[in-house]
């Protein structure tokens, strides 16, 4: 299996010039791959406020539209550091993939959510309806979370794979019976289509929905001044973000291409944490959410998830715990 990976891995870096560097990256350079999403909006705010540069670092955001695509660009050395769902460090830990996630960033409740026509009343209206998710997202852990606390798997539906960004409005077009997909997009689908409704959101399992930053576990042992200088510049945006939430949020907003009002309504259901944060509940709470991540995965998708991940191997706790506060 791993040696088809690896075979897998390198086919993706031909065709898409992911090639691993031939030398190691300079410890204060670092790209970091990010998707259109609310609870990553620090990063683009220690971009455009310069705490990259006042940490040392020469920082680069690289946008993404799909998992895979993010997941394949850090295990090729494409980039050194991603903002990731926590199922998605599960996931390619699974494929023999040596990732760790050393910073909590976010998590999320009523920003993921299934949206329906508001004739579908339940979770079990779903059997037999073609549901847009992206494949390995936290879309497909919300469905699959979903499906299971109803008596009902992932065969008693028709999955559609879809990016988040276009799962909403593929709903809107009648191209699908059910979207699963997160904010802006959840706004943006519904603006667009009075007769839809949230169905079903993270909150109905608090932590399961949530975000890591996560690196190659070698460039971590390897840069370790690389990675406090990224937490460091990220707990200054956090700080940044609570004590301007206008300005900030614009920058968020203006990222993710969402209209200010809709960003703040849908910010509502995010949270993101700072360095005390993290030192809080990386070592303690947030393992425990993590192995009940992993077990629901586990047992929602069993040819894809085959063990429970140690978080002592997932995590990079050191990293943090006895950074100053």
């Amino acid at each position: 299996m791993k040696k088809l990976l690896a075979l897998a891995m390198f086919a993706i870096c031909l065709t898409t010039g992911f090639l691993v560097p031939a030398t190691p990256v300079a410890a204060k350079t670092v790209k970091v791959g990010v998707q259109p999403w609310l609870g990553y909006g620090p990063w683009w705010i220690a971009d455009q406020k310069g705490f990259f540069a006042k940490h040392g670092l020469d920082a680069e955001i690289v946008n993404f539209t799909w998992d895979a695509d993010m997941s394949a660009a850090v295990a090729s050395g494409r980039v050194q550091v991603i903002a990731a769902a926590t199922n998605t460090l599960i996931t390619v830990r699974n494929q023999g993939i040596d990732l760790q996630a050393f910073l909590i960033l976010d998590s999320a409740y009523e920003a993921d959510a299934i949206l329906a026509p508001k004739s579908v009343q339940t979770i079990a209206d779903l059997k037999g309806k073609k549901v847009a998710y992206e494949a390995g997202a936290t879309s497909d852990l919300l469905i699959n979370y979903a499906l299971k606390e109803n008596g009902m798997t992932i065969r008693d539906i028709e999955p559609v794979n879809m990016a988040a960004a276009d799962a909403g409005l593929a709903l809107i077009a009648g191209r699908v019976d059910i979207a699963v997909t997160y904010e802006p997009y959840i706004s943006a689908a519904l603006r667009q289509g009075d007769d839809y409704k949230v169905l079903y959101t993270g909150a109905e399992k608090p932590g399961l929905i949530s975000d890591v930053a996560i690196s190659d576990a070698t460039f971590i042992k390897d840069n370790p001044e690389t990675i406090q200088a990224l937490i460091k510049a990220w707990d200054e945006a956090v700080r940044f973000l609570n004590e301007n939430p206008e300005e900030g949020g614009k920058i968020i907003a203006d990222a993710v291409k969402s209209p200010m009002d809709e960003y703040k309504l849908a910010m509502e259901g995010v949270h993101v944490y700072d360095l005390k944060g993290n030192q809080e509940i990386l070592a303690g709470e947030f393992q425990k959410t993590m192995v009940d991540i992993n077990t629901i995965m586990k047992e929602t998708t069993p040819d894809v998830i085959k063990t429970v991940a140690d978080p002592a191997d997932a995590l990079g706790i050191d990293v943090i715990k006895n950074m100053a506060k």
